[in-house]
């Protein structure tokens, strides 16, 4: 959700900001705002984009320390007052906040009950009053803040800086927060993407770590105590993080899809053994006494854990079943030493999932995780880690996180079935064999995308769109629906293909194109007779289908799919993107950015 950046060393640090808070446009916002720091706080704060801040930004700053935000509203409409930072009365202190301060309502009420005013609607504002007090008792900035996080109920990552105090200061409790080291200066941010045109070298706060920066070195503090965090060098730079001459993000990163693929799977598989090697510790003592395992995400997340369930009870003889994690609960009836609980999350900074994992932890559950980022909480949460090795996606549309989350999924499967022995070497050899094909077959969608964007001009202005499929294609009809959803705000229904009959036929008709799966994996002689009680009713159709389904007699438009198994249905999830990208391309829409949204969901 909202982005914060800041910076301290012996650059101007108005330019940085300023670009700090472009590269971090991506996890969606509705108002922007910078405070410079030193022997005074300069705060410039707008609702709406970047350029209306960059409107009231001075041309030039001396400063070489601030503070920026970007912000998605949760308490308070995005106007002017609302946006952050946000100050005390007399403006010397100034607070970026990313997350929800969860009792702000009752300390408001104290510190109005003691003279202190409040000019926006945000619980943010309650943290600089809390400060302005702490600091005038005669504490540090650093003292200050360590006590103010006490009082303090949530989940959040703070910024801080104060006139006359030395520094920027910054926490975390719950949201992502990552510190930089240039030669010029350093770095707090929420996410790599702020800084990384100076430097690849961060570190990883852990939970309580209060962090202080100053001119002569980073600080970090856990329980009052100086502790050291490793630093590390992320394997990606500015260049990765650039649209690389595409029009969008979302563009270039369905394009990286055969790279993260390959990525996703190298070093991992012997494919003569039919074994998978993945770096957790899952003893087969422990496999092979599991009962269940339980899936939580959401979202797109959530669709690839459908996938992945689907695969483990076919190849792993383990009840396996994917839950949204917003509504999961560690239910009565399941033993928790015999569940393993895998959170999939591509920030790894999902509130909803992370609170999924935290009630299956409590019940006792042993806990992995399936994502993207290195060092997120999500990893310093759980038992064992996988990461899936997709590189940086800005697009809010998550499309190559997706498929490299089925393929590492897919692995996993290998690795329990076979850990389990209920998988056998043939079986195993196969599903790898399709893995490694992946990536091929993933490029060849690609380069049919003229093909895609024809359907998209014929047939973008229906009124509605249909996604069905039948097993592993029924996760993927409810991702494509998703992403057309998602960037052309067009409404869009994804389907198990049997259920059409059941209540939504009633609202197909010749204006509501159906595009449907029809591989390998998808049950596609069942899916083509649903297909043809659709096209009885004047629904075009598209179908994403393999070479020994014979569905041109029903289908308007075929996109071929490569022989790939299991995996068909993946392939043509790659159609539906770029299916939903051309229509909404089409239609002018804010493609990297839609409307409401943001990429990493850091708020329940």
């Amino acid at each position: 959700m909202c982005g914060i950046i800041g910076y301290l060393g012996s650059a101007d640090a108005l330019p940085i900001l300023r670009d700090g808070l472009s590269n971090l446009e991506y996890r969606g916002y509705d108002s922007a705002g910078i405070a410079l720091g030193g022997d005074t706080v300069e705060v410039y704060k707008r609702a709406g984009e970047l350029s209306a801040l960059t409107e009231v930004l001075p041309e030039t700053s001396t400063a070489t320390m601030g503070i920026g935000h970007t912000r998605w509203s949760t308490h308070g409409e995005p106007t002017d007052a609302n946006a952050h930072p946000h100050t005390n009365e007399s403006g010397d202190v100034a607070v970026v906040h990313n997350g929800i301060i969860e009792n702000y309502d009752a300390l408001r009420s104290v510190l109005t009950e003691r003279g202190h005013t409040f000019a926006s609607d945000t619980d943010t504002e309650v943290v600089p009053h809390l400060l302005e007090e702490e600091l005038e008792s005669g504490r540090n900035l650093v003292d200050a803040v360590s006590a103010v996080v006490e009082k303090l109920e949530g989940n959040f990552a703070l910024g801080v800086v104060a006139a006359g105090h030395d520094g920027i200061v910054a926490t975390r409790r719950g949201n992502p927060l990552v510190l930089g080291y240039a030669e010029h200066g350093a770095f707090i941010a929420s996410d790599v993407p702020a800084f990384v045109e100076h430097t690849r070298r961060v570190s990883y706060p852990e939970e309580g770590d209060v962090i202080h920066l100053t001119e002569s070195e980073v600080s970090v503090y856990a329980d009052g105590e100086a502790v050291s965090r490793e630093i590390q060098e992320i394997e990606w730079d500015a260049e990765a993080a650039e649209k690389g001459g595409y029009k969008h993000y979302m563009l270039k990163e369905i394009h990286e899809q055969p790279t993260a693929l390959r990525q996703a799977i190298s070093g991992r598989i012997d494919e003569v053994k039919g074994e998978v090697d993945l770096e957790i510790d899952l003893p087969a003592e422990y496999l092979n006494s599991l009962a269940e395992i339980q899936f939580v995400a959401c979202g797109t997340s959530y669709h690839a854990a459908l996938y992945a369930a689907d695969l483990l009870e076919e190849y792993a003889d383990v009840r396996s079943s994917a839950e949204i994690a917003s509504e999961y609960e560690f239910r009565g009836g399941r033993d928790p030493w015999r569940t393993l609980v895998v959170a999939v999350t591509q920030s790894g900074e999902t509130a909803d999932t992370l609170s999924a994992l935290r009630r299956a932890k409590r019940a006792g559950a042993r806990t992995l995780a399936v994502t993207n980022t290195l060092g997120s909480t999500v990893t310093r949460e759980v038992d064992d880690t996988v990461f899936i090795r997709a590189g940086p996606e800005i697009g809010v549309a998550a499309t190559k996180t997706f498929c490299s989350q089925v393929a590492t999924l897919a692995l996993l499967c290998v690795y329990v079935g076979r850990a389990r022995g209920a998988m056998s070497s043939g079986d195993a050899r196969a599903l790898l064999s399709d893995l490694r094909g992946l990536p091929g077959a993933v490029q060849q969608v690609l380069d049919r995308e003229e093909q895609v964007c024809v359907a998209a001009e014929e047939y973008g202005d229906g009124d509605a769109f249909f996604f069905i499929g039948r097993r592993l294609g029924a996760p993927v009809a409810l991702e494509g629906a998703l992403k057309l959803k998602e960037i052309s705000y067009d409404h869009a229904e994804g389907f198990a293909a049997g259920e059409l009959k059941h209540g939504p036929l009633a609202l197909v008709t010749s204006e509501t194109p159906v595009l449907a799966v029809l591989t390998g994996g998808s049950n596609a002689p069942e899916t083509l007779n649903n297909v043809k009680e659709v096209e009885s009713r004047g629904a075009p159709v598209i179908g994403c289908a393999s070479d020994d389904v014979d569905a041109e007699k029903f289908v308007d438009e075929v996109f071929d799919v490569s022989d790939l198994g299991e995996l068909e249905p993946l392939v043509a999830n790659v159609y539906f993107q770029l299916f939903s990208y051309y229509v909404a391309d089409l239609q002018g829409r804010s493609i990297d950015k839609p409307r409401n949204l943001a990429k990493s969901v850091t708020v329940e």
